[in-house]
């Protein structure tokens, strides 16, 4: 494992990835702190500003002091980076909720499906059946039945995603368990629980791993694509997607409204993205000898 930590840290691309990220995470967990007013607040006599601007501004208390706005404010008198930097909480939670989710009921679908040929026939076509619906237009479709909150946002975002999840620990579980060592476990009569959670689960760790850093960026853009749509979270709960919505309509004559959380939305995923091929070029034994091959 620390071999493994070592090879990772040693990768660019994972560690600038990981950097960016612990960074966001620790102004998301600082964002009472960092965020200089509460992002919902409106003061109407502030409307429209431009970053960098000092304003006299009137906060809950009712009293007025001078405040630098770093990012501006929206067209209710927001301040654009109050918001920007509580929605960061939400993409992030967002983005590993459903990464959690989708690989906890991927692992469990693939592993039965992998292992148990009756189970497999049954369970794929439904897997496949999932797959062939958009992912965007089923999370839309859940989304406008269920209602609009965070809990279902995650699992609308999740469901189309455990799919892939189970393709890839199926396909991992088939090839394991023609292995000697299963077939020795099974001839000794180890429980079916044990030969699953013990030897097939962890050679598909290092694949899942990787799976999940691209199941969370898949997840922070899905999630930002349903608040542009209004189909998210509430305005009153700042997210980037929602930010964004609210300042397409005054985007020619205030385009910062939109750019900052454009800025760190595309930021964030590229981090992730960039994590997850520097733990797939180090994690990955067969990406690893295709490499070392392709430079001989």
């Amino acid at each position: 494992m620390r071999a493994a930590a070592h090879r990772v840290l040693a990768n660019g691309a994972a560690r600038f990835g990981l950097t960016v990220l612990l960074v966001l995470c620790l102004v998301a967990l600082a964002a009472p702190w960092l965020g200089t007013v509460d992002p919902a607040w409106l003061d109407a006599v502030n409307m429209n500003q431009k970053p960098l601007t000092t304003v006299e501004w009137t906060g809950p208390d009712n009293q007025t002091a001078p405040r630098t706005l770093w990012m501006g404010t929206d067209s209710f008198g927001r301040d654009v980076y109050s918001r920007v930097v509580y929605g960061a909480r939400v993409s992030l939670v967002v983005g590993i909720a459903v990464a959690l989710v989708a690989l906890s009921a991927g692992t469990v679908c693939g592993l039965l499906a992998g292992y148990f040929r009756a189970i497999d026939a049954v369970l794929m076509r439904v897997m496949d059946g999932l797959m062939a619906i958009p992912g965007i237009l089923l999370a839309i479709a859940l989304v406008a039945a269920w209602g609009a909150s965070l809990a279902t946002v995650i699992i609308a975002i999740a469901i189309p995603e455990i799919p892939r999840v189970t393709r890839l620990v199926r396909s991992l579980t088939l090839s394991i368990r023609e292995e000697p060592y299963i077939e020795a476990a099974i001839s000794v009569g180890t429980p079916t629980w044990k030969i699953l959670l013990r030897h097939v689960l962890p050679n598909a760790i290092a694949p899942l791993i990787v799976q999940g850093t691209y199941v969370c960026a898949s997840a922070i853009l899905l999630e930002a694509i349903l608040s542009f749509l209004g189909l998210g979270l509430p305005s009153e709960i700042p997210t980037w997607g929602n930010i964004m919505a609210e300042a397409r309509v005054t985007f020619s004559q205030h385009p910062h409204n939109m750019l900052f959380p454009g800025l760190l939305l595309s930021a964030t995923v590229l981090a992730v993205n960039l994590l997850g091929d520097g733990l797939r070029d180090t994690l990955d034994p067969k990406f690893m000898k295709r490499t070392e091959g392709a430079r001989r």
